[in-house]
């Protein structure tokens, strides 16, 4: 897909430098999956202490024989 986007040049060059993204569009799209895996795992965090497990490890890997 073809988008036109004003952004900062140096913004998008000090990105390049620091990622080693040798395009500004693989920046862009690298900078796209990080924001999506941020924004999952975010998500997943706000589950943490709500959702009760109620797992035994040693019945479940057959430890109690």
């Amino acid at each position: 897909m073809r988008t036109t986007l004003d952004l900062p040049e140096d913004l998008i060059k000090q990105a390049m430098e620091v990622t080693g993204a040798k395009t500004k569009s693989q920046v862009i799209r690298q900078a796209l999956e990080d924001q999506i895996k941020k924004s999952k795992r975010l998500k997943l965090l706000s589950f943490k202490g709500k959702i009760d497990l109620s797992i035994n490890l040693d019945d479940i890997r057959d430890r109690n024989k």
